[in-house]
């Protein structure tokens, strides 16, 4: 009869024991990181379609709107004629401040481009923010 009740207190208390001295992850600092969703304006404005231009070089800005992330973000620039998955321009930039200016070289003439903006947040790679205009090079 001793065993029995033995086994009833000691076996629980040792299995709760063991439970409660397992690590589960928690306590410690640096948990997840929160910041506030990526806000971006472009000029010329995303989702336009710029008229058709004589020029050579096509400036673009992007300014970050938002609060800029603690470790700054990733500029992707990626321009290609419409319906084409070639591109004929890319740059990264990586950015701390507001405002990057690009410069679109190499465009062809006659022929509607889109220009794709993707911004990235270092600290925290799925906050991303994208846009994208159309513009024509005359010839």
């Amino acid at each position: 009869m001793k065993k029995i009740l033995i086994q009833l207190f000691i076996v629980p208390a040792i299995i709760i024991g063991i439970g409660s001295c397992s690590d589960k992850g928690g306590g410690g600092g640096g948990g997840g990181t929160t910041e506030a969703n990526l806000a971006v304006t472009l000029n010329p404005p995303a989702g336009s379609t710029q008229p058709a231009a004589p020029q050579v070089d096509f400036p673009l800005t992007v300014t970050i709107t938002s609060t800029m992330p603690p470790q700054g973000v990733t500029i992707d620039v990626k321009v290609a004629p419409d319906g084409s998955t070639t591109n004929f321009f890319t740059e990264t930039k990586s950015a701390t401040i507001p405002s990057t200016p690009f410069t679109i070289t190499g465009t062809p003439t006659g022929v509607v481009c889109v220009t794709t903006v993707t911004v990235t947040s270092k600290t925290k790679p799925a906050n991303t923010w994208t846009g994208s205009y159309r513009y024509t090079r005359k010839p």
